[in-house]
């Protein structure tokens, strides 16, 4: 597939709706459960997702440079309700007229076209929508155009060990097997392990 042409505004709808699905799964007895996402509990890595979500519907206005946005929230005593508002929020903000063409600025890496940075952002959530979905011993239920997509986007994540491990948002690459699926490639392509969460996988 190739990227030109993709609307990331409505592949990263399905994908954000599929997360906030997913994550209103979850119980009270889930919250401590632990993710994909090393050293994260479910209420951490729901608290990380809330917080991208008002980052980035800031950054689709103009406010991306601010840093309060980007912060997770304080009080994460509701996470599937909290996320779901944000949610919400980056939707609506990224299907506003013209969203796509305006200059994103995203904390650390700069400014990007608006169609590239939502592409990001849609990567993320089918990402994150297997995270919370293997953490709940489920799998996410997301169309193969959209898997085929968010693997095209992931395929261009550079592979830098100055960007990836421990305090970066991906693990180094790992090698696919022969015949992976689209979602388990994009997976091992950004440092994720499916074999290690068979019901996610």
């Amino acid at each position: 597939m190739t990227l030109t042409g993709a609307d990331f505004v409505e592949l990263d709808r399905i994908a954000v709706q599929e997360a906030v699905r997913v994550v209103d799964l979850a119980t009270d007895a889930d919250w401590s459960r632990d993710t994909p996402c090393a050293g994260w509990t479910l209420r951490r890595l729901v608290a990380h997702m809330t917080a991208q979500h008002v980052g980035f519907a800031a950054a689709a206005r103009g406010a991306g440079r601010q840093p309060e946005p980007w912060r997770e929230p304080e009080d994460m005593s509701e996470p599937a309700r909290i996320h779901r508002s944000a949610a919400a929020s980056v939707l609506s903000a990224f299907a506003e007229p013209g969203a796509a063409q305006r200059e994103f600025m995203l904390p650390e890496l700069g400014g990007f076209p608006g169609g590239r940075a939502i592409s990001f952002h849609f990567v993320d959530y089918v990402v994150h929508a297997w995270d919370v979905a293997a953490a709940l011993g489920t799998r996410p239920e997301l169309p193969e155009h959209v898997l085929v997509a968010a693997l095209a986007v992931t395929r261009q994540v550079p592979d830098d060990p100055g960007r990836r491990g421990p305090g970066f948002a991906f693990a180094p690459a790992l090698k696919a097997p022969e015949g992976s699926g689209p979602l388990e490639e994009a997976l091992r392509l950004l440092g994720r392990s499916p074999e290690r969460w068979p019901a996610g996988g």
